[in-house]
């Protein structure tokens, strides 16, 4: 499939079976699969479409979808071996999603030999179609991205992050960070459009960053860890970073150190 046809796969499958649903789930549709960790009707159904189109397209590739890992976490262990891969998530944002709120995105990702080349976010309450391939740019509904400039002075760099530790302890001398959107569907975008310099996270599922990191890589951007290596989607680790250039994620990471320590 090419990179086009990909992104109508995931905006056809929102047409269908999430934005039916967006503001409309009814008693049963949301379940937990875990405390606070919620999943719809519109998650299942949609991951199922999208996985089962690209693995027609591709029948040696694996592919890894969010839901299909939570009832077989095998997946995980096959995806860190895999030379072709997909990574998939159906609804990003799930619990925005429920609450009604349009920050919520479909997501995939391709990676060839463990790097991701090519990605997709559709966010379809906001209209927004972005997509990237490795060395060739990123493009927001249609339209080529600029390459960031990001201030060099830590007090200006702005950033968000999910953690309230990192919204409520003093990160050196960085500005105060706000608080995210909650899906990083909607995060790397912000990036990408230099709303904010830099996010902070946690947790690193595949199929939450994977995407995001080539959109901001490709406009000029870093993904890594807190030791300075570089972002590697098949290796779970806590904590990553990711800012608008090379030298705001040196800048933020040394300033935020002292944080990631304790």
């Amino acid at each position: 499939m090419d990179t086009d046809a990909v992104l109508t796969l995931l905006q056809e499958t929102a047409a269908a079976v999430i934005t039916p649903r967006f503001r409309a789930l009814l008693e049963g549709e949301v379940v937990e699969k875990g405390p606070g960790d919620l999943v719809t009707v519109a998650d299942r159904e949609a991951e199922v479409l999208i996985a089962d189109a690209l693995q027609a397209a591709y029948p040696d590739a694996l592919v890894v979808g969010e839901e299909a890992t939570a009832a077989d976490p095998a997946l995980l262990v096959r995806f860190a071996d895999a030379e072709h891969s997909f990574t998939v998530d159906p609804v990003d944002g799930t619990k925005n999603f429920v609450a009604g709120s349009p920050d919520h995105a479909v997501m995939a990702a391709e990676l060839r030999g463990g790097e991701v080349v090519r990605s997709w976010i559709w966010q379809p309450a906001h209209r927004l179609a972005y997509v990237a391939e490795r060395g060739a740019g990123a493009w927001r509904n249609g339209e080529r991205m600029e390459r960031l400039n990001p201030s060099e002075d830590p007090g200006a760099l702005r950033g968000a992050s999910s953690q309230r530790r990192f919204r409520r302890e003093p990160l050196g001398a960085l500005a105060p960070v706000r608080e995210s959107w909650w899906c990083c569907g909607v995060d790397y975008p912000r990036i990408a459009e230099g709303e904010i310099d830099y996010l902070v996270y946690r947790a690193d599922w595949p199929w939450d960053h994977a995407p995001g990191s080539l959109l901001v890589a490709e406009v000029g951007g870093r993904s890594g860890r807190t030791d300075g290596s570089s972002y590697d989607p098949r290796a779970r680790r806590p904590w990553l970073l990711t800012a608008a250039s090379p030298a705001a994620y040196e800048t933020v990471r040394t300033e935020l150190a002292p944080a990631f320590s304790r």
